[in-house]
């Protein structure tokens, strides 16, 4: 069963930065295109970023251009999302998605980032 686990979430001040992971296992990590996707209390789940099987095309919401970057090493089975100057706004829990045409969609737990001084 494909598997995918975030970590890296936390506590942090406006304006502070983190790093989210996370490690995929049990498929063909590099026919993935990856996404995170975040959902703040109240709200809608949202696409914050993706990044195209190769890692050469990456998009992002309009509300992190310039802030976020997403990455990923196929090497390791990873996806990162750096994540700078981050706001209140940005409070969220974080999930990683992996989706493949015609083998679906699979999705992580979440890992919670707050952005409070």
């Amino acid at each position: 069963q494909v598997q995918l686990v975030e970590s890296g979430g936390g506590l942090v001040q406006p304006g502070g930065s983190l790093r989210l992971s996370c490690a995929a296992s049990r498929l063909t990590f590099s026919m993935y295109i990856m996404r995170w996707y975040r959902q703040a209390p109240g709200k809608e789940r949202e696409m914050v970023a993706s990044i195209s099987t190769a890692g050469d095309n990456t998009n992002y919401a309009d509300s992190v251009k310039g802030r976020f970057t997403i990455s990923r090493d196929n090497a390791k089975n990873m996806v990162y999302l750096e994540m700078n100057s981050l706001a209140p706004e940005d409070t969220a829990v974080y999930y990683c998605s992996a989706e493949r045409f015609r083998y679906g969609v699979y999705w992580g737990q979440g890992t919670q980032v707050t952005v409070s001084s």
